[in-house]
């Protein structure tokens, strides 16, 4: 590997406005309001629902490999409201079409063990955001993410996804950089290697 360069993000606090391009925060609504753009819009179309509890322990503040889903929504909130942070990139697939173009585009096009293709996201397009409190984050399909991340030994976590989104629409890739999270500094370095 080449020599390690850090980069410095400021964590940006979750909310509707900051994270729209990578999904939806949920937030508490009275009950019996009605449906509306305030909640999770799910595609759940390819299989089975699965709405569980994930127990994850030692998630340390960094990440070293970055997951997207193509064809499924996920969402994801801490149970107890607890801070919990997730690195994102924006969604990166490709349409069929234009990779059938051979008039010399994207060089940068990689086919996923599923089937689908994606451009891996560059250092500078990925976010960290911050999450505490009553809301959860619906993740859009396709929005590369990674985490949960969080400070503590263990916490538990709403998890919906499909009964078989781990298996069928999961795509990881191993990135060319570390990013850590400066928890004391309110920061998040990002090493990477050139």
């Amino acid at each position: 590997m080449g020599e390690s360069k850090i980069v410095e993000l400021k964590p940006i606090e979750a909310t509707p406005a900051s994270f729209q391009e990578y999904g939806q925060v949920i937030e508490a609504s009275p009950d019996g309001a009605e449906f509306g753009p305030q909640d999770a819009q799910l595609d759940l179309t390819r299989g089975i629902p699965r709405f569980y509890i994930m127990h994850i322990e030692d998630q340390p503040l960094k990440f070293s490999s970055i997951t997207h889903h193509a064809s499924v929504t996920q969402c994801l909130g801490s149970i107890g409201g607890h801070v919990w942070y997730l690195g994102v990139a924006k969604p990166s697939i490709v349409d069929n079409t234009e990779v059938k173009d051979d008039t010399g585009g994207n060089n940068n096009i990689v086919q996923s063990r599923c089937g689908h293709f994606y451009v891996p996201p560059a250092v500078e397009s990925v976010r960290v955001f911050r999450v505490e409190g009553s809301k959860f984050l619906k993740i859009n399909q396709g929005t590369w993410h990674a985490g949960p991340l969080f400070k503590g030994d263990t916490m538990d976590f709403y998890n919906l996804e499909l009964s078989n989104t781990n298996v069928s629409f999961l795509s990881k890739l191993v990135l060319k950089f570390i990013c850590l999270l400066v928890h004391l500094q309110s920061y998040i370095g990002v090493s990477f290697f050139g």
